[in-house]
């Protein structure tokens, strides 16, 4: 297969995406520990996905992905709180 044969966004691997799908599920849930806040998920939720459904098409990760994303993002803009977060080797520093 040609690079010029793969459509435009198609390049990432099924198992790629289902390892960043697992990584975001870990973000949010890290989220939700450090600021004792659940991230409401209903648009993920609703399309009944998980980074363990590993029969389902790609498209369909995809869409979660996208879904989740949004949703992780839309909640930390909602608290309007700036967070700064500081990565040391073994924990995780963070003010808000």
């Amino acid at each position: 297969m040609k690079k010029d044969d793969v459509k435009k966004g198609d390049s990432m691997q099924k198992e790629e995406l289902l390892h960043l799908h697992m990584l975001m599920i870990h973000i949010k849930k890290y989220s939700e520990n450090i600021t004792n806040q659940e991230i409401p998920t209903k648009n993920y939720d609703s399309l009944e996905i998980s980074p363990v459904h590993i029969h389902k098409n790609k498209k369909c990760h995809k869409e979660a992905i996208l879904a989740l994303g949004d949703e992780i993002v839309s909640h930390l803009h909602s608290r309007n709180l700036p967070m700064h977060v500081e990565m040391v080797p073994e924990k995780a520093v963070v003010e808000q």
